[in-house]
């Protein structure tokens, strides 16, 4: 008889192309999970995975497996959450990505809230700026910048009206001045935020077409390390609205040029497939929807729109 658990560490397994990482995962050795796929395949009557001492990948029988027990996992998920029903308590743990800086000064506070109603719901929460493969990482959701192209994603918008800002401290100002165009940015110390090797330091202003070359002494892979340098005066910052907005409304940091909107820079909600929209799922998108909203609601009074 097939065990539920064998059949998942094949999954991840699959997934992450490990079993070590699969069994750390569920907390088992990687002997323990290697011995999982091994009964496995015994039940099924082939071979799964062809291995090696320098990598692990499915066989064709493994690759007509995979769909087949991930939807009957998926199924038996989908089951066990139509039983408690839209409104029964929520269970069983949630895992989340989200950017560096909306996770940590906006997400973090919110989760905890919502963790308040549903104490029965674990929720692991990857902050990083690294994107998260929702295929392969072992996350549910994440929360992403930008517009969402891909097909094979399933995309719910959380604000989709959040635009990039140009910002500083008041003392950085006070000691250079302010930029009167895009252009004048060539001149300013200007922060600089990297991810996978490459640097954001080309800013787009769809009003005018520009796009500007800017440089700096500081760079960084943390775009919450690129705010708080601007918090302490070292530059002028191109920032999601959703990330600066506290900063602004609190006086640490000023909108610049405003009248010249920035780039649009909607967050979604994004997840594999839809199925996958579990009660806890649906319950959060709401609740940072409706925390985002009113935020960008002020990025469009301060824009007159």
């Amino acid at each position: 008889m097939i065990r539920l658990d064998d059949l998942a560490l094949f999954v991840r397994s699959a997934a992450l192309g490990s079993f070590s990482q699969a069994a750390r995962e569920v907390n088992l050795l990687p002997g323990q999970a290697s011995a999982a796929i091994q009964r496995l395949e015994r039940e099924l009557d082939i071979r799964l995975f062809a291995r090696s001492t320098r990598s692990l990948r499915l066989t064709e029988e493994g690759k007509r497996y995979l769909p087949y027990a991930q939807d009957a996992l998926l199924a038996l998920r989908e089951g066990r959450e139509g039983m408690r029903g839209e409104d029964a308590a929520l269970s069983g743990t949630l895992q989340i990505a989200a950017p560096s800086d909306f996770g940590r000064n906006l997400l973090l506070p919110w989760i905890s809230a919502f963790r308040s109603h549903h104490p029965g719901l674990d929720i692991q929460l990857l902050v990083s700026d690294q994107v998260a493969d929702i295929f392969r990482d072992p996350v549910d959701i994440a929360l992403r910048y930008g517009q969402i192209d891909d097909a094979s994603f399933i995309a719910l918008p959380v604000a989709p009206e959040n635009r990039r800002v140009l910002v500083a401290s008041p003392a950085y100002l006070a000691r250079h001045g302010r930029p009167r165009s895009p252009l004048d940015l060539a001149t300013h110390s200007c922060l600089v935020y990297r991810l996978r090797g490459r640097s954001y330091d080309r800013w787009c202003f769809p009003a005018t077409d520009e796009v500007v070359q800017v440089s700096g002494p500081l760079v960084s892979d943390d775009a919450d390390v690129v705010r708080r340098w601007a918090v302490a005066g070292e530059g002028i910052t191109y920032k999601s609205w959703l990330d600066v907005h506290q900063d602004v409304l609190e006086g640490r940091l000023e909108v610049l040029l405003p009248k010249m909107p920035g780039e649009p820079t909607p967050m979604n909600l994004v997840c594999p497939h839809r199925k996958q929209f579990s009660p806890a799922v649906k319950l959060l998108h709401a609740l940072v929807a409706e925390r985002c909203r009113p935020i960008t609601a002020q990025l469009l009074r301060m824009l007159g729109q």
